[in-house]
């Protein structure tokens, strides 16, 4: 009983999460949507791009159900990095509509098999792994860039990841406080 609890409660997690990120597209155009954010380039539509290779490769090939489509090899070094961000030729509704692919994909594997169902993940340490293994890392990966797309968001446009109980005069004081006591604790600044 707890295993099935356990993988229903992941799996409704990493559905709600992956309508998280994509919500972060809304309302921007190609430019922002693309354009590098960090001395990385992190971008927005790059981490849509970099999710549907997780997904893909996660709950496919690692439990003998690959993606239908086409994938770079995991061991093909020139081709790292590439699913971090979009050509000027691929465009926002052919990722977008392949990351959703790859979740329906995904989500079949989820659902067809029990949590403790084995899997091997050859470029992982401990490669031998369980649906549970994965259900968790690929949450935990999609959170985590969940969060970088929060911060790009408000940087791009201000727009905040929050419940919608806190307005703008509420946040500039918040970051007045935050810069006061960075302030504060930089005149204290000592040696360890």
């Amino acid at each position: 009983m707890i295993d099935e609890f356990a993988k229903n409660y992941l799996h409704g997690d990493l559905r709600e999460i992956r309508e998280e990120l994509l919500g972060k597209l809304d309302g921007l155009g190609e430019y922002d949507i693309r354009r590098p954010l960090t001395a990385t380039g992190t971008n927005l539509l790059g981490l849509v791009k970099h999710l549907t290779l997780t997904e893909a490769r996660y709950f496919g090939e690692i439990f003998g159900r690959p993606f239908p489509e086409p994938l770079p090899r995991w061991d093909d070094l020139g081709a790292r990095g590439t699913d971090m961000w979009a050509t000027e030729d691929e465009t926002r509704a052919e990722i977008i509509t392949r990351y959703r692919r790859a979740w329906a994909h995904s989500d079949a594997t989820i659902t067809a098999l029990a949590v403790d169902a084995p899997g091997h993940v050859p470029w992982w340490p401990r490669p031998d792994v369980l649906l549970f293994n994965v259900l968790v890392h690929v949450l935990t990966e999609t959170s985590r860039h969940a969060g970088h797309a929060d911060i790009l968001r408000e940087q791009l446009d201000g727009s905040l990841a929050t419940d919608g109980h806190r307005d703008a005069q509420f946040w500039a004081a918040r970051h007045a406080a935050v810069e006061r006591a960075a302030r504060a604790a930089r005149a204290a600044d000592r040696p360890l």
